[in-house]
């Protein structure tokens, strides 16, 4: 029989009162709280010291050995928040791990003279009894470390309703499945949304005065360009996406000529461009459009509509808060975040005005976003067992809804690193 992997929190405890570690330290009289340091593995400040908490516990615990184990700090500091978010006594008082000159988490004992006990409590780890969400946890680091890829992946960029398989996100409740193989160094599969270098998917949908007209997936490479004539600048930006001619369409002669009036005047077209997290839009004609963020059904009616400017690029979306609302979502707050974009063409839009007796509507949809909140639902009143994340060519995983909310936890730390180095 080897050792017996020791207790975090006696372990860290020792750690705290030798005060041998720069950062890791008591923070009140009574031991009752302290600090973490925290910094993202990322930053090009980082030194070995500000790991040296989370590889001293991944070595006592017998995950890293220092001799034949490559580094891995990412993964000790995931393994190290793990088994802390594991104990119900524990909680994390101030989270200050955005702070650009000093990130650091404060954690804080919540029963009085749990310090004590803790010291006394020398049973290994792996005899705690935690929850079915703090198992997934753990099988979610063994998953970002050991995820098992079948061979193979599609190509391609699909431009209607036959879609390659690519990410593969399968909901699996039986947190005692043999579900992952050994398969060392790969990253949590949702910071392919971060990766500049890969093409949304957009769902595009055009209604003539309520009436739906087009659908059409695609990828686009540079950017979306919706015009209303083949006669459009090929050296625009954006891949050009041409609205249809009303005339074979509608039969009220007036609504086709008034249509036909907004295509024309489309000119270089309505452009929408990924840079990053976020969506981009502007117009290159002299159609006035507005837009507004909604449900899948139905525009916002509650916020104001907004007009998207000529020549010049506006945010549309971001998404580092739909994440955090989905994040939100996925624990009871009830609030489904929105990810439909809605265009009103060559009129003005008032708020509550139907947006079905409205010429022209175009509604954008990234297909990645739905499939994440439909991940989101799957707990609740969806049925879906498997779906097909369009973010990049890739493998399939399977992921439980614990698991996958970790996932978007750690693409959140991802993303405010990201911002807060373009800043």
């Amino acid at each position: 029989m080897g050792t017996q992997k020791p207790r975090i929190l006696p372990w860290l405890i020792s750690q705290l009162d030798m005060g041998q570690m720069e950062g890791v330290a008591w923070v009140d009289a009574n031991h009752t709280r302290f600090r973490i340091p925290w910094k993202h593995h990322l930053r090009q400040d980082t030194q070995e010291e500000d790991f040296r908490i989370f590889q001293a516990w991944a070595e006592v615990s017998g995950a890293y050995n220092p001799q034949k184990d490559k580094p891995d700090p990412p993964t000790w500091k995931r393994n190290f928040r793990s088994a802390l978010n594991r104990k119900e006594v524990l909680k994390v008082a101030e989270d200050h791990s955005k702070d650009p000159l000093d990130p650091h988490k404060i954690y804080e004992f919540v029963t009085p003279g749990v310090r004590d006990f803790a010291e006394l409590d020398t049973s290994p780890d792996i005899n705690d009894k935690g929850s079915t969400s703090d198992i997934q946890e753990d099988i979610l680091e063994d998953l970002l470390e050991n995820m098992a890829l079948a061979p193979g992946g599609s190509s391609g960029l699909p431009v209607a309703a036959e879609y390659p398989p690519q990410v593969l996100l399968s909901v699996n409740t039986d947190v005692n499945a043999e579900v992952f193989a050994p398969c060392p160094n790969l990253e949590n599969p949702l910071k392919q949304l971060l990766v500049p270098e890969d093409e949304w998917e957009f769902e595009v949908t055009v209604f003539y005065r309520g009436r739906q007209v087009f659908q059409q997936a695609v990828f686009c490479p540079g950017g979306l360009r919706l015009v209303g004539s083949e006669a459009v600048d090929t050296m625009l930006p954006g891949q050009p996406m041409m609205l249809p001619d009303p005339g074979v369409i509608l039969t009220d002669k007036l609504v086709v000529d008034y249509v036909r009036r907004i295509l024309r005047s489309l000119g270089g077209g309505l452009t929408l461009w990924r840079a990053g997290q976020r969506l981009w839009a502007r117009r290159l004609g002299h159609c006035s459009t507005f837009w507004v963020l909604g449900e899948d059904l139905l525009p916002d009616g509650d916020s104001p509509h907004i007009e998207v400017p000529k020549d010049v690029g506006e945010v549309v979306f971001d998404l580092g808060p739909f994440v955090t609302d989905l994040i939100a979502f996925i624990g009871g707050s009830g609030h489904s975040p929105r990810y439909t974009l809605w265009f009103c063409i060559g009129q003005l839009w008032l708020q509550d005005e139907p947006w079905t007796k409205k010429l022209v509507m175009v509604k954008v949809v990234p297909t990645c976003l739905q499939v994440l909140l439909d991940m989101a639902r799957v707990g609740g009143a969806s049925s879906l067992e498997t779906v097909d994340l369009h973010i990049s060519n890739s493998n399939p995983l399977s992921l439980t809804s614990d698991q996958y909310k970790a996932c978007l936890q750690d693409l959140v730390e991802d993303m405010d690193f990201q911002v807060a180095g373009e800043v």
